[in-house]
């Protein structure tokens, strides 16, 4: 039997009434807790990354870089591949599962959303994730937000203050709410 942190990370969907969701909602807290300490004040570069080695369970690559302030609500869950750069203001929510390839960069204000919630209003309060991949030299411009499920292609481009909804092909710009492809990068 699935643990709340395997059926959570598997999709299925989880309920404040379900068993172990006081640990999920503590891991939860923990994480906040750490990037809110990671937001108070200026840290070095190195101090980033011993903060959010802490936020993913795992370290993150000497050759990222990542601004706070960062917010997130889970982070082991969120994998950060090579030479990525993110902005300032972002906020991952990664219970879903979050994977970033590698020379991925990432705008200011950027959400990264793999949660929902259940549609019934008797049960909204229960919520079940979807997995966010950014595979290899993806831009996200400002203040864009990647909604739960989506994959975004190799090479693609998201314009600023975009709401991306469906998966976006690889070597594309798209832009708008919902956003659509604009136009192939030749």
């Amino acid at each position: 039997m699935k643990d709340i942190f395997e059926r959570d990370l598997s999709g299925e969907m989880v309920s404040p009434a379900d068993e172990g969701y006081d640990m999920l909602i503590a891991d939860i807290f923990d994480t906040m807790k750490t990037a809110a300490d990671l937001n108070s004040g200026y840290k070095t570069p190195g101090e980033v990354h011993d903060y959010m080695a802490r936020i993913l369970g795992k370290p993150l690559p000497e050759s990222t870089t990542v601004l706070p302030p960062f917010y997130v609500d889970y982070g082991k869950p969120v994998t950060i591949g090579e030479n990525c750069f993110i902005q300032q203001c972002c906020t991952f929510f990664g219970r879903g599962g979050i994977t970033i390839g590698n020379g991925v960069f990432i705008g200011p204000k950027c959400n990264l959303i793999t949660i929902n919630h259940d549609p019934d209003p008797e049960n909204r309060s229960a919520t079940y994730g979807r997995p966010i991949i950014i595979e290899d030299r993806v831009w996200i411009g400002i203040n864009s937000t990647i909604l739960p499920g989506v994959r975004i292609g190799y090479g693609a481009i998201i314009g600023a203050q975009s709401v991306v909804t469906h998966d976006v092909p690889p070597m594309t710009i798209v832009a708008g709410n919902p956003a659509r492809i604009i136009k192939k990068i030749e």
